[in-house]
This record gives structure tokens, sequence and C-alpha cells, in this order.
């Protein structure tokens, strides 16, 4: 499949901001806001069941778009050796993992999603690819790392540790499972020993923005040192963000849809604090400035995402 154009710069985010900011319509977005800080673990369960609810609203999967720019925002995907692990996080239906599968033969994706119901709809969408090496490269578990964590099978040292001294009991279970390869055990049954990517696509902005921090830690945890964090999400001042109602906020710059799923919009200088606040090193960060124009009514929208790279130190 032929890959997607990618865009970034048509028009000036700056520009788009002293737009926004002097418009008096649209200045409730612009306010301070006070949090009233519900109970933690209440929060939670209804943000997670929120977003069950959506995804199985859109269980036919033509809601999401396979996002094939993504190999072009983010090459390090392509030209990664053999063996690279990359950890899709909140995965949706696949449309992340499917070009990222498609576009390097000898990569793995391990995919996550707070939904059962919606992982299986991502095995049923990679499963019906067309390029045949993609189902045996595509590992789904259950999880909302924002509040549970990863399992430790994913980055756990000291799981790998062990797996390391009782590497010869290991290799005689492999050989009761019919198969000689240590490696797809320590996968099984130990630990994959850290990933070389995590991939927040448009999943960040969907935790609520007080365990933020925690959820980037967890991202820091599971990385190889010198792996690296793709992040791709809602710039200030998009579209969507001005689109809500004064009475859709529940935070500063945090919005609640009417399913209760939430949207968080950032802006630099919080994804920085937030992602060097965790260990990270800052390899690229900026705003992706998209004009698009509806066919139908020729009506232009400015779309705003936020573009990062962070590097785990060696």
């Amino acid at each position: 499949m032929e890959a997607a154009e990618y865009f970034s710069k048509d028009f000036e985010w700056e520009e788009l901001r002293a737009e926004v900011e002097n418009d008096p319509l649209l200045r409730c977005h612009l306010l301070p806001f006070e949090s009233s800080n519900p109970s933690s673990i209440k929060a939670a369960d209804e943000d997670s069941a929120a977003w069950k609810r959506f995804h199985v609203r859109h269980s036919s999967g033509k809601f999401f778009k396979e996002r094939r720019y993504l190999l072009k925002e983010f090459p390090e995907l392509v030209s990664c050796g053999e063996h690279c692990k990359v950890l899709e996080v909140g995965c949706g239906n696949g449309s992340t993992a499917l070009p990222i599968l498609r576009g390097n033969e000898h990569i793995t994706v391990y995919a996550c999603d707070c939904s059962s119901e919606t992982l299986e709809k991502a095995e049923e969408i990679i499963a019906a690819a067309t390029v045949t090496s993609v189902r045996h490269r595509f590992h789904t578990f259950c999880c909302d790392f924002s509040t549970t964590g990863f399992p430790e099978w994913l980055g756990c040292h000291t799981c790998q540790e062990i797996f390391l001294q009782k590497q010869q009991n290991c290799l005689s279970d492999v050989k009761e499972n019919n198969s000689n390869d240590a490696s797809s055990l320590k996968e099984r049954d130990c630990c994959i020993g850290g990933v070389d990517f995590v991939t927040l696509v448009f999943t960040l902005s969907a935790v609520p923005f007080q365990r933020m921090p925690t959820s980037i830690k967890e991202c820091f945890s599971v990385l190889k040192p010198g792996g690296m964090l793709l992040f791709r999400d809602y710039g200030l001042y998009d579209m969507t963000m001005l689109r809500f109602e004064s009475d859709q906020r529940v935070g500063f710059r945090e919005y609640m849809r009417s399913d209760g799923t939430r949207s968080y919009f950032f802006c630099l200088d919080t994804v920085r604090d937030l992602f060097l606040g965790a260990g990270f090193i800052e390899l690229e960060l900026e705003y992706c400035c998209v004009k698009s124009v509806n066919r139908r009514n020729r009506n232009s929208m400015l779309r705003v995402w936020v573009h990062g790279k962070f590097q785990k130190p060696m």
C-alpha cells in the first residue's frame, strides 16, 4: 500500500494563537480552572468504562482510518533492525499498529488497550491484513497503563535476571512445548527485556492530567536504555478544542465529551515538562499545523497536533 504524504507546516501556530486569544467568543477556553479532584479510583473506573462504550459503538472499525502517515513522521520504525519491539499504548482497532507492521517485516508489536472487546477487533483487522507475515508479529494484552501500570513481563529487569539464571530449566520447558527457541519462552513466560519503541498516538490526551506523570513513567520503565518514545496528540487550539462548549471543561485545557470520554490539548511546554520530568531526553518537539478542506462545503479546518520524540538515556 502506498504511504500517505506527511504535512506539518500549512500555517504557523503562533498566528493561530494570536487569532484565538484575541477572539472574545473563545475566551472561555483561556480561563483558569479549579478542579474538584474526584476520587481517583472512581474516576479511573468511569474513564475506562467510557472508552469501552466508545469502542463498542465503533466496533465496525470504519471510524478509525489507518495512520499510514506515521511511517513518514517516525521513519525510525522503518529503519530499525531485526528483532525490534514496539509497544503501542492504547491501540484501539489497530490503526497505528497495522502500518507499522506493514512498514517493517522485522518488527514485533505489543499492543494494549483498556477494552478487551477493542483488542479482539484489532486482532481481527490485523488477521485480515493482506500481508501474511503480519499476524504472528502482533501480540495484544488488556491494560490501563494510567492506573495499573504495565505487566512485569513487558520490561521487568528482575524477571530478566531470573530467566538468565534459570536458562537451562527454561530450555527444558521449551522442549516439552515442542519448541527449541529460548527467546520465544522468554517472551511468553518470563519477560521480553523491554521494548525499543513506545508509541503514544492520541492516547495520553485521554488520560486525566493528574495521572499523566505516572503514566509516562510507566512508559519510561519498559523501554530499553536508548529506546525511543514516539508521541503524537492533540495540540493547543486545535479545531476540536475550540468546538467544545464551556460546560464541557473538566480542567485547564481538558474537556469531556457527552459520552464520558475526555481529551486534553497540549502545548509544547507541558509536553516537555511531562517527559523530561519522567527522565526522558528530548529529541524533537513541535506543532504540526495542517489545514484540511471539507470537500462538500469547502470549509477550512485548522488542525493542530503535537509531534515529539523522546529517548531513554543509555
